[in-house]
């Protein structure tokens, strides 16, 4: 066993099983046993969680929805609440917290635990995940599974092996005799390209990456790489779990349901869409340094470009102009679009950076804290700019 691997599996990966569709499902009771996808109808839009049943025909999350009506003709769609699942990931969190501070969440659906520190208080890693699994149950109704392990790597791929509704400890004497037969893919960082690369190397499973010379690994993935996926292969993965986790970059992005060119359409897209990114600046006391774009023509062709500020910041307007400006600077204008995002990216403290004697943020500080209030009491529907008014019959 290496040397920086814990005794116990006191690291911990707790995974919603198909979190929103069974979120869904609490008030649609009617729909379980059958095939069913969180996503709106249209062709355009992606499934963002699928039911087993759903999965057992080859549906999967971020699959275009025609894609999946192909491979699931029976195919239940519901459309996606956001809200409501922000609503119950915060009641999942809070149940995680009831066991140890320590918790890192991942997403929405999942977050590492450090429980070495309650098993005086709750017994043994398997007792608190089998406490933890029915606590969940009780507050919210909904499957999680569990996996454990001594470390994080090995926790999360022992929770996507106890799917559904499962728990799969890894003890971490055992830790190489579990990794060692799983295919390369299995390996945080691993994608279709690498995958590739090891695999023509006559690499096909963990255990071969492991027995592999490290000067050899590095002719096939450069030298970071062959570090870090050796690391792993022999069971090492000293990162403990983190309690705070800083955001590297926030934006949004919306794929059109017809591919539109209209500059003016784009332009109120645009303005949208930095609202949102503004907001969440502000939200987490957030400046941003650099703002991007990102751009998906109708034939998928896709460009990015970004632009670092004077100074940097989280106003709405500010961000807005920059990116209408890094998007007419494409000089594409009428050009059909299927996808545009804003980003903001260099992320700093919000008010760590000296002021400069002329802000242009200024006059629109007091109407952004105004319009996040208004939101923060009503809503997103509470306030918003005329411009995001839809014409009527748009």
């Amino acid at each position: 066993m290496p040397s920086d691997v814990r005794e116990i599996a006191s690291i911990l990966h707790v995974d919603m099983d198909s979190f929103f569709v069974a979120v869904e499902l609490l008030e649609r009771p009617e729909l379980i046993g059958k095939p069913v996808a969180a996503a709106h109808n249209s062709p355009r839009s992606v499934v963002t969680s699928a039911s087993y049943e759903a999965r057992r025909f080859g549906v999967s999350s971020a699959m275009p929805v025609g894609r999946a009506k192909q491979l699931c003709p029976q195919l239940i769609l519901v459309p996606p609440m956001h809200g409501k699942y922000r609503e119950m990931s915060q009641r999942v969190m809070q149940v995680f917290a009831e066991f140890t501070p320590l918790v890192e969440p991942l997403s929405i659906d999942e977050a590492f635990l450090d429980v070495a520190g309650s098993v005086r208080l709750f017994g043994a890693p398997a007792e608190i995940a089998r406490q933890i699994r029915e606590r969940v149950r009780e507050r919210t109704g909904l499957p999680a599974s569990v996996g454990l392990a001594g470390t994080k790597f090995v926790a999360k791929l022992a929770s996507q092996r106890a799917k559904p509704d499962g728990v799969l400890e890894i003890p971490p004497a055992r830790t190489l005799e579990f990794l060692h037969p799983l295919p390369v893919e299995a390996v945080w960082g691993v994608g279709q390209a690498t995958s590739r690369a090891l695999r023509a190397r006559a690499l096909h499973t963990v255990g071969d990456i492991a027995r592999e010379p490290i000067d050899s690994l590095r002719r096939v993935v450069g030298d970071a790489a062959a570090r870090k996926l050796s690391a792993l292969a022999r069971g090492r993965d000293p990162r403990e779990v983190e309690t705070t986790r800083a955001e590297k970059s926030i934006g949004h992005e919306e794929t059109f349901s017809v591919d539109q060119g209209d500059p003016a359409v784009l332009s109120r897209e645009l303005l949208r869409l930095a609202t949102r990114t503004g907001e969440r600046l502000r939200a987490h006391r957030l400046e941003a340094r650099t703002v991007s774009i990102k751009v998906r023509w109708a034939n998928f062709d896709t460009v990015t470009r970004s632009r670092t500020l004077a100074e940097a910041t989280g106003g709405t307007q500010r961000i807005y102009h920059t990116a209408q400006e890094l998007f007419d600077a494409l000089g594409e204008r009428g050009r059909p679009v299927r996808l545009i995002g804003v980003r903001a990216e260099q992320l700093v403290p919000e008010g760590s950076e000296a002021a400069a004697l002329w802000n242009d943020d200024e006059d629109w500080k007091a109407v952004d804290q105004i319009m996040d209030q208004v939101r923060g009491r009503f809503g997103e529907s509470g306030v918003t700019s005329a411009r995001l008014m839809r014409p009527k019959g748009e």
